[in-house]
């Protein structure tokens, strides 16, 4: 196959499942819940309630504050407002939108890993592509197959 186009829709819920994977795959995320399970067995063991609040805030923030920001973000972004055009080829991926198009050679990309509900390639360190899974129908197969060939084998951690 020579090149592949999708049309891709991100809603805020997408955005949600792309933010909380970022966050707890990163250090912030992990060391945030491991102390809030911290202070909650810290409760358990002396029945000081200030540990369970204190659990449960650190546990509740950030997964509660990313949701609004997705919200926010998907309503605020010009570019979610109307589905985004991608182009995959052997060059790379070409996205479009309106007049607008912007490349990303596949040399280029940084990572490429999936959730249950999208396919995510990371652009930088911190920005990505997000392809819900629900978009991707029955190119779903072919998109990841253009990843897996394109990009260097230890930058793709992708599960079906």
């Amino acid at each position: 196959m020579d090149s592949l186009e999708v049309d891709v829709k991100v809603n805020s819920g997408d955005l949600y499942d792309y933010m909380m994977y970022h966050a707890y795959h990163g250090a912030q995320g992990l060391l945030g819940s491991c102390i809030g399970a911290l202070a909650i067995l810290i409760f358990l063991s002396n029945r000081q309630w200030i540990y369970l609040i204190a659990g449960l805030i650190m546990l509740a923030y950030l997964p509660w504050t990313l949701f609004l920001k997705s919200k926010q973000q998907a309503l605020n972004t010009p570019a979610f407002k109307e589905a985004l055009h991608y182009t995959f080829d052997g060059d790379g991926i070409s996205v479009s939108q309106g007049e607008t198009t912007e490349s990303m050679a596949w040399k280029d990309m940084y990572k490429a890993v999936s959730t249950g509900r999208s396919i995510i390639i990371y652009t930088t360190r911190i920005n990505a592509c997000v392809f819900p899974r629900r978009e991707l129908k029955d190119e779903e197969a072919d998109v990841i197959q253009f990843i897996c060939t394109h990009m260097e084998p230890k930058k793709v951690k992708i599960r079906n």
